[in-house]
């Protein structure tokens, strides 16, 4: 469903439908990330992209008023091109996999848990500056868009 999914963003004219595809791949992703155990990420998933991103891509869509695009036509030297490189790009993926050494079984389950999660960030001290200047980034660009958006400024 995600594979598709994501060739009907590409290959859709409409703008909308396209955003409402990439929804669902998002959607799609997200469940993939609940069949790796990630619960929390699947969520993240699901609130960040398939929720706040998507609707920020609506809102440009529709204010931008992009229409439908018009029927394409296809010349006979890019289809072939385009044609014998996914090819050949497919041959080389099959290849890897075939002469990849993988392992059979699972590794730890625990890797996309909030407990995991929540050492890295503030105990371990690798990521806490990081996250808090991402945090210190984001109260700007709020702040930011609210003085923006005011009328006047007093």
């Amino acid at each position: 469903m995600t594979l598709a999914c994501g060739i009907l963003v590409v290959t859709s004219r409409s703008p909308v439908t396209s955003a409402m595809f990439l929804v669902l791949t998002m959607i799609g992703i997200s469940g993939l990330f609940v069949l790796l155990n990630a619960y929390f990420l699947a969520a993240v998933q699901i609130l960040v992209y398939a929720g706040a991103v998507m609707v920020l891509f609506l809102f440009v869509i529709m204010l931008l008023n992009i229409g439908e695009e018009e029927e394409r036509q296809w010349n006979k030297f890019a289809l072939t091109t385009g044609s014998t490189g996914f090819a050949g790009l497919t041959c080389l993926l099959l290849l890897t996999i075939w002469r990849a050494d993988l392992p059979t079984g699972i590794g730890s389950t625990t890797v996309g848990s909030t407990k995991n999660l929540g050492n890295l960030l503030f105990t371990d001290g690798r990521f806490l500056l990081p996250f808090e200047l991402v945090s210190l980034v984001l109260l700007a660009a709020m702040m930011g868009v609210i003085l923006l958006s005011k009328k006047e400024i007093k």
